[in-house]
C-alpha cells in the first residue's frame, strides 16, 4: 500500500459537507480540518498495484464542493 496525503481546497461553505462525504466513503485513514490555503488534509492508503492518480480521481474528486487538491506521495516512514 502507498500512503498519500491529499490537501483539499473546498468551495466556500462546503468544507463540512465535503468532509462528511469523504467519511461516508470510508477510504481515508485520517481526515483533518486545517487552516491556510487548503481546508482539509486527508491521509489515505492506495492499494498495492493501483494507479495513484486514477484511484484519487475515481474515489475522491467527484465529491461536490472540492475545488482543488494537492497530493503528496510518501516513500518511506522513519
Amino acid at each position: 500500500m502507498t500512503c498519500v496525503f491529499v490537501q483539499i481546497r473546498c468551495r466556500p461553505s462546503t468544507a463540512y459537507s465535503v468532509a462528511d462525504a469523504i467519511a461516508l466513503r470510508e477510504i481515508h485513514s485520517e481526515l483533518y480540518s486545517t487552516s491556510g490555503e487548503y481546508d482539509l488534509l486527508l491521509k489515505l492508503y492506495i492499494p498495492a498495484g493501483a494507479d495513484v492518480g486514477k484511484y484519487i480521481n475515481d474515489n475522491l474528486l467527484d465529491i461536490d464542493g472540492i475545488e482543488r487538491t494537492l497530493t503528496t506521495l510518501t516513500f518511506r516512514a522513519f
